[in-house]
C-alpha cells in the first residue's frame, strides 16, 4: 500500500474515533487531499484507491495536472483552495468544481459571468477574515449578510463558508464563530481544518477538511 494511502487511512481512522466519541449521528466530514506541489506520482496512488476530493491552489498548475486526469475520473472533484485572481477565473471554471476563496465583489461578478457558459455551476465557498487579520484575505465578519445577498443576486451557488483561523491562537475559538455564521447564514458547508487542526474542526462539525502534509507529507 502506497504511503500516502495508508496516511489517508490513519487519519479516517481518527475521524471516525472522534466522531464516535462526540456521538455526532448523521455527521461526514469529507476530506481534500491538497495536492498543490505534489506530482502525479504521488496523487494516482489515492485515485487509485478511490480517493475523490482533492486541492490545488494556483489554476495553471491545476490545468497542467488534473485537466487529463479528470476526463479519465469524471467522479474527481477539484477545490481551489488559494486565492483566485479575476484573470484567472475563466480558465480556472475549465478545471476547478468548487471555490474555497470567494472574497471580494469583483470576483464574485466574474464568477457570475463566465459561470454561464459552462454546464454546472462551481460550488463556493465564500472566506470570511475571522481573525480579523491585515494580512489576510476575506470577507469581514461584519460585512458578511451584504456579501452574501449580493453573492446570490449574482446567482452564485454558495454552499458555505471557508475561513484560516490565526496561527498561534486557539482554532477552537475561530470555529465556534464560524460555525455561528454558518446557522445564521442557513448554509450546510463549512471549510475548515487543515493537518494542524482538523480534530478540532471536526469538534464543530466541518464538513470539509483541507489536509495536505498530513497525506502527503512535507512540501520540499
Amino acid at each position: 500500500m502506497h504511503q500516502t494511502v495508508q496516511n489517508l487511512l490513519n487519519i479516517n481512522t481518527q475521524i471516525k474515533a472522534k466522531i464516535n466519541e462526540l456521538k455526532y449521528n448523521n455527521y461526514k466530514a469529507e476530506i481534500i487531499a491538497i495536492s498543490k506541489t505534489f506530482s502525479i506520482s504521488h496523487i494516482l496512488p489515492l485515485i487509485d484507491y478511490g480517493h475523490i476530493h482533492f486541492g490545488e491552489n494556483k489554476v495553471q498548475e491545476a490545468i497542467e495536472k488534473w485537466m487529463e486526469i479528470k476526463t479519465n475520473n469524471k467522479n474527481i472533484k477539484l477545490h481551489m483552495v488559494g486565492k483566485l485572481q479575476t484573470n484567472k477565473v475563466k480558465i480556472a471554471l475549465k478545471v476547478f468544481d468548487f471555490i474555497h476563496s470567494l472574497d471580494n465583489l469583483k470576483l464574485a461578478k466574474k464568477i457570475s459571468e463566465e459561470q454561464k457558459n459552462y454546464a454546472n455551476k462551481p460550488k463556493i465557498f465564500i472566506q470570511i477574515n475571522i481573525g480579523n487579520e491585515d494580512q489576510k484575505s476575506g470577507v469581514s465578519k461584519n460585512n458578511i449578510l451584504d456579501f452574501y445577498t449580493e453573492c446570490k443576486k449574482l446567482n452564485l451557488d454558495i454552499i458555505g463558508t471557508m475561513c484560516l483561523p490565526p496561527m498561534n491562537k486557539d482554532p477552537k475559538i475561530f470555529f465556534s464563530e464560524m460555525k455561528k455564521i454558518n446557522n445564521f447564514l442557513k448554509l450546510k458547508e463549512i471549510s475548515m481544518g487543515m493537518s494542524e487542526d482538523y480534530i478540532e474542526a471536526i469538534e464543530h462539525t466541518s464538513t470539509f477538511l483541507r489536509i495536505g502534509s498530513k497525506i502527503f507529507g512535507q512540501r520540499s
